[in-house]
């Protein structure tokens, strides 16, 4: 995957938002409001993702492309380098971000997101 097509999976996914919060290189997709992905585009290769912390660490022993993520609680947060990483493997890693943000957040919150159409 290259940037543009992260770019597309990830808001084709319900209730995204992107932006530039951090700086005008930065990119960072949203969902209700709470960051899950966030681009450098600057570092074309890099790509941050939130993970449950136990599947964080497996991750990064399993594949020398994930590290924790510079920056960021890296409890649960990974950085991966995309050029490195199977396609498929990172369509689940986004969607498993996706879903731990989704996940903690109210159950009122959850649904309204879910509800959208």
């Amino acid at each position: 995957m290259d940037i543009e097509s992260i770019r597309e999976y990830c808001l084709k996914k319900r209730a995204v938002t992107e932006e530039f919060p951090f700086d005008d290189t930065t990119l960072v997709f949203k969902v209700g409001g709470k960051m899950f992905a966030c681009m450098p585009l600057d570092r074309a290769d890099m790509l941050t993702l939130k993970c449950d912390a136990e599947y964080a660490l497996e991750l990064r022993e399993r594949h020398s492309a994930i590290e924790p993520a510079w920056h960021f609680n890296k409890k649960y947060w990974n950085q991966h380098r995309i050029s490195e990483l199977e396609d498929d493997l990172l369509k689940s890693l986004i969607d498993h971000s996706y879903d731990e943000v989704l996940r903690k957040m109210s159950r009122r919150k959850r649904e309204e997101i879910e509800n959208l159409e």
